[in-house]
């Protein structure tokens, strides 16, 4: 059953069940085998993100002292990145089915200690798609706001298999992952064997980067 957080962003607790979220964790194995993590930096000061991440679709986002992008190719093997997992494709076509398809899927993954800033996905050409975000591993502690930063913010717990969606008037929402809870007892499936630390997290976010006539 779907949660209204508020306009446009909207909670499905449990949405990939035990199945999907072993076929996902092993779609993403396979992504980052053939494409390898890489950590990305701060823009300006180079500071490194606590998140390593890898990307998949025609396009990737990066980070790095030249500011943030989407691009074709992966930044330290110059290589172009995997097609989008097929399990993640079909989630977009349940919960963004008016949306054209999309281009890039970004991979976080969260080490026991890793967090991620408030902050807003509008490094796109065009927002009137949502961006798709799909949990597995260790629960997180999901903080969102509204379209300023010093708006005030609510949380919410994501569990493993949970889908977010971050669309409508809430396409440029505030948010973040304050802390993850670390759970030994995690089915195999949610953990990605030596890419992520026991109780570790996987979060995917899809996103359409181009407007919807733009030729993929």
């Amino acid at each position: 059953m779907s949660v209204e957080l508020r306009p446009g962003l909207i909670h499905h607790p449990g949405f990939l069940d035990e199945a999907a979220r072993m076929r996902l964790a092993g779609e993403v194995a396979a992504v980052l085998g053939a494409s390898p993590p890489f950590t990305p930096r701060m823009p300006r000061t180079g500071k490194p993100f606590s998140v390593r991440m890898g990307n998949a679709g025609p396009l990737g986002w990066v980070s790095d002292v030249d500011g943030y992008r989407y691009q074709p190719t992966h930044p330290e093997t110059g290589e172009p990145w995997p097609a989008i997992p097929p399990t993640a494709l079909a989630a977009w076509d349940r919960l963004a089915a008016d949306a054209p398809p999309p281009e890039a899927c970004l991979i976080n993954l969260y080490g026991p200690q890793a967090r991620m800033g408030l902050h807003q996905d509008r490094d796109e050409e065009d927002f009137s798609a949502p961006v798709l975000s799909l949990s597995l591993g260790a629960p997180a502690l999901f903080r969102y706001g509204g379209l300023a930063r010093t708006d005030p913010t609510r949380s919410v717990r994501l569990q493993p298999g949970d889908a977010v969606v971050i669309g409508g008037a809430s396409r440029l929402v505030f948010h973040g992952i304050d802390r993850l809870y670390p759970e030994p007892g995690l089915l195999a499936q949610d953990l990605l064997p030596g890419l992520l630390p026991e109780g570790g997290r996987c979060n995917l976010t899809l996103r359409r980067v181009r407007p919807r006539h733009a030729v993929t």
